[in-house]
């Protein structure tokens, strides 16, 4: 069977699963398993066994439930409520400040989980009903909190991150490194827009600011200070290497917990809530990550990857026009697949042809991210909006995605910038290994 025709019947069956009702990780385990015993029957099965083992002793892997274990203790210690009021406060002169700090709160506790969903329902839940509560209208706050919690996936730690480091072989820890400008870049173009739609129309936030003292911003800066240690701890060890990014994880989670022990209210009853939803987490990223790894066997296996790259080459396509079409697909994938998913689904694939046309790795690893963020963004899938809707169920899936449009237009015009510019990501990953 050429490549060609193994990428129609790889697409026909999996569209087919997924029409059917059959869930993302499932349909890709099927389809790879049959891509196998086309290519070579069932002589290739046993390879199944050895996929499986080797996916979940990965080292690399292990800081997913590590990151996740992270971010679960500082949430549910009350470490987060305390961090968003010391944003807040600290945020309190500037315009709109409580819409501003939804952003700033996103893009440092996407430091601590990895999630863009788990971000935006965190900040969430803490910030929708004072922002209610003090005059804010829905469509800005709404909009700040699925805009910014896109970030967790971008600003490292990253889940999708680890794991397509996994998949391609690309430095976990330059990928993170990679994150870290684009994500501030991205929160500051946010909080910009912010600032110029408040002044545009006024009515969307109050007038009147709280009065700030020295005193108040000396306790703002003291709810801030335990999580943005941890951070700031947990990057300057991967930085200065004295730490891989699975030890960070490890590091992290155990200062989290002393965090949540001495400074926060982590009760046995709220330490078994973390320890249960780490394992769920952990439970989904693998299962998916493994049937994934079937089906990218199929793929290499048939020849599809290196198929499509050479198909690439010899077309003639420019960069610049397969970016454009990169970005289209991924819109339209976005709207019907997670994150993760559609990373697991297209990396095999795409991988190849991109690095053929001389895109650098660790800078497509940080673009495939920044255009899954967009998924998150877009109806009828858009996880994000979802997530923000089960804290806000009164509010129509439309009015919180028409919020959130401002940020998916922002983040698709970033994306074009950081084509012409990719020294924006790589910079810090050359600058970390002295490059």
């Amino acid at each position: 069977m050429t490549w060609h025709l193994a990428l129609l019947a790889y697409g026909v069956v999996l569209a087919a699963l997924l029409l059917g009702g059959v869930t993302i990780g499932a349909a890709m385990g099927i389809v790879g398993i049959l891509g196998i015993t086309l290519v070579a029957g069932t002589g290739l099965w046993s390879s199944l066994g050895d996929i499986v083992f080797n996916t979940t002793t990965s080292f690399t892997l292990v800081s997913v439930p590590l990151f996740v274990l992270m971010g679960e203790v500082i949430l549910r210690s009350g470490l987060s409520k305390q961090f968003y009021a010391g944003v807040s406060g600290l945020l309190a002169p500037v315009p709109a400040a409580l819409a501003h700090s939804n952003i700033v709160g996103c893009s440092i506790f996407a430091a601590l989980c990895g999630s863009s969903v788990a971000t935006a329902l965190t900040i969430g839940t803490v910030a929708l009903p004072e922002m209610r509560a003090r005059g804010y209208a829905d469509k800005l706050t709404l909009g700040t909190l699925t805009g910014g919690g896109c970030l967790g996936i971008l600003i490292p730690p990253s889940i999708p991150m680890v794991v397509y480091g996994s998949m391609t072989n690309e430095s976990v820890l330059d990928l993170f490194m990679a994150g870290v400008v684009p994500g501030l870049i991205l929160a500051g173009l946010f909080m910009g827009y912010v600032l110029v739609r408040v002044a545009v129309t006024p009515g969307l936030a109050p007038e009147a600011r709280p009065s700030v003292t020295a005193r108040g911003l000396a306790v703002a800066f003291l709810n801030v200070l335990p999580v943005t240690a941890l951070i700031g701890l947990i990057f300057s060890g991967m930085y200065w290497g004295f730490v891989t990014p699975t030890e960070a994880a490890a590091f992290g989670s155990a200062l989290a917990l002393v965090l949540g022990l001495t400074l926060g209210e982590l009760r046995p009853p709220a330490m078994w809530t973390a320890l249960s939803n780490t394992v769920v987490t952990t439970c989904i990223v693998m299962f998916i990550t493994i049937n994934a790894q079937f089906l990218s066997f199929a793929v290499v296996q048939s020849g599809i990857g290196r198929g499509v790259a050479n198909a690439m080459v010899s077309s003639g396509l420019g960069p610049f026009v397969f970016f454009c079409l990169l970005y289209l697909m991924y819109l339209v994938l976005g709207m019907f697949l997670d994150g993760l998913s559609l990373m697991l689904l297209t990396v095999p694939i795409l991988y190849p042809a991109m690095t053929a046309l001389g895109f650098d790795g660790i800078w497509i690893g940080v673009v495939m991210i920044i255009f899954i963020e967009l998924g998150a963004l877009t109806p009828p899938m858009g996880l994000n909006l979802f997530a923000i809707q089960t804290i806000s169920r009164q509010t129509p899936l439309g009015q919180i995605a028409r919020a959130a449009l401002p940020y998916a237009v922002i983040i698709s015009l970033f994306s074009f910038v950081l084509y012409f510019l990719p020294d924006i990501a790589l910079f810090l990953p050359r600058t970390m290994r002295g490059g």
